[in-house]
């Protein structure tokens, strides 16, 4: 469970479904602060920043400290204000575009909380309005360092919500291997490859496993279906503790079918 979550709100059903999120991940003696990020310093915008965010922790029903932060862009202001504040957690809500049920981060605010110095959590458009608690936690898991870390925060977070841990691995072939093999061969080494995936993943304590092959993006937003929570790893380069958007997180940050909680690298 996290301990200090940094939650950015702006009025809109976002920021109530992104409260929520963070105050499932957060144990019950950590810190929730509220955030409102806006572009200009006089009097009068900051005193409706701060009515916002008053009307926002009323009508959430939380108990949290309050921000009003000035800065050119929202995500680059929840960036700066985590790392002020030493934060573990940056909860944010889906854009208005996305499908309700999906997490997805409007390109202003993915682009700067690349780099952020803790994990982001995305909250599914709609999150909000749910009672249920969180029942299924997926983990991205590919026997990398990252995946192993995600891997542990997912039973971490699975453990203390009751929930049940499952584990998915795609499997995918080089694009060279598609010029050097003939369809037969393909195929069994897809089945080779889906064989070996599926035994690692047996040998995981206290999480389901199961492989698939395709590619990454796309699996793992479609294995969002049946979750309420999928924690992938940042990629495997980069600033130490920084989170560093791949390919596949960035694809999710985009088409996930659930919430999502993207972690710093390790």
């Amino acid at each position: 469970m996290f301990k200090n979550a940094l939650v950015g709100v702006d009025g809109r059903a976002g920021g109530r479904d992104a409260i929520a999120l963070a105050g499932r991940l957060v144990g019950p003696d950590g810190r929730l602060t509220l955030a409102h990020v806006h572009h200009g310093e006089l009097s009068e915008e900051n005193g409706e920043s701060h009515e916002l965010l008053e009307r926002v922790r009323s009508e959430a029903g939380v108990e949290a400290e309050l921000v009003s932060v000035v800065a050119t862009s929202p995500g680059r202001g929840l960036h700066e204000r985590a790392e002020a504040l030493g934060a573990d957690l940056l909860a944010v809500g889906s854009c208005a575009r996305s499908t309700v049920g999906r997490a997805m981060l409007g390109d202003d605010t993915r682009a700067a909380l690349n780099g952020a110095p803790c994990a982001v959590a995305v909250a599914a458009l709609g999150y909000g309005a749910k009672a249920a608690p969180i029942a299924k936690v997926g983990v991205a898991y590919n026997g990398s360092a990252e995946s192993d870390a995600a891997l542990a925060s997912a039973r971490e977070l699975a453990a203390a919500s009751g929930a049940k841990a499952i584990a998915l691995e795609v499997v995918s072939l080089p694009a060279v291997t598609y010029g050097a093999l003939l369809a037969p061969a393909i195929g069994e080494s897809i089945d080779s490859m889906i064989a070996e995936a599926n035994a690692r993943l047996q040998q995981l304590p206290g999480v389901e496993g199961r492989a698939v092959f395709g590619l990454p993006g796309e699996e793992l937003a479609a294995f969002g279906d049946e979750l309420d929570l999928l924690v992938v790893g940042s990629r495997g380069y980069g600033p130490v503790r920084r989170l560093v958007v791949g390919s596949t997180s960035d694809y999710l940050e985009r088409h996930a079918r659930c919430s999502l909680l993207v972690l710093t690298r390790v």
